[in-house]
C-alpha cells in the first residue's frame, strides 16, 4: 500500500522534535517489517512542510534549509518515495467537505484515492484516510 502523507505527518516523520515523531516513526518501522515502506508527497504536502518548518521559530529552519531537508529525506534509502502530481480541481472535492478547515484534507484524501494510495494522517476525523494510531505506550 502506498500512503500520501499529510503535512503534519510529514513534519512528524522528519522533525525529531515534533510531538508525534515517535508515533510516526513507529508506524514507518511497522510498515518496514513487511517490505520497503511506500510513501508519497504532493505539491500541497511538500509546500506545507517547507512553509511550516520555515516559519516555526522553535524549529529554527530557513526556507532553504527546510527544502534541503525534505529533498535529503526523499533521496535517502529505506523508504520508497513517490511524488503524486496534482491535476485535481475543485470538482474533485468530496461531498463530506462542509467547512473551510476540511478543504485541504478532502482534496488530499481524494488525490490519494485517485492515485491508488491512502492519505496517512494523525487526524481521525478525515473520512477514508488512514489514521496513524498512537502506540500502547504513548
Amino acid at each position: 500500500m502506498r500512503y500520501l502523507l499529510d503535512v503534519n505527518t510529514l513534519l512528524a516523520l522528519i522533525v525529531l522534535e515534533h510531538e508525534f515523531h515517535a508515533r510516526v516513526a513507529r508506524w514507518i518501522e511497522y510498515l518496514g517489517a513487511s517490505g520497503v515502506p511506500q510513501l508519497a508527497t504532493c505539491s500541497i504536502t511538500e509546500l506545507g512542510f517547507v512553509r511550516v518548518l520555515g516559519q516555526a521559530q522553535h524549529y529554527g529552519a530557513s526556507i532553504a534549509q527546510a527544502r534541503q531537508l525534505l529533498l535529503e529525506v526523499k533521496n535517502s534509502k529505506g523508504i520508497h518515495w513517490t511524488f503524486i502530481p496534482d491535476g485535481h480541481d475543485v470538482s474533485h472535492l468530496p461531498r463530506w467537505v462542509r467547512t473551510a478547515k476540511q478543504t485541504t484534507d478532502g482534496h488530499l484524501a481524494e488525490l490519494a484515492r485517485a492515485n491508488h494510495a491512502l492519505l496517512a494522517t494523525l487526524d481521525r476525523r478525515i473520512p477514508s484516510a488512514f489514521f496513524i494510531p498512537p502506540s500502547r505506550h504513548s
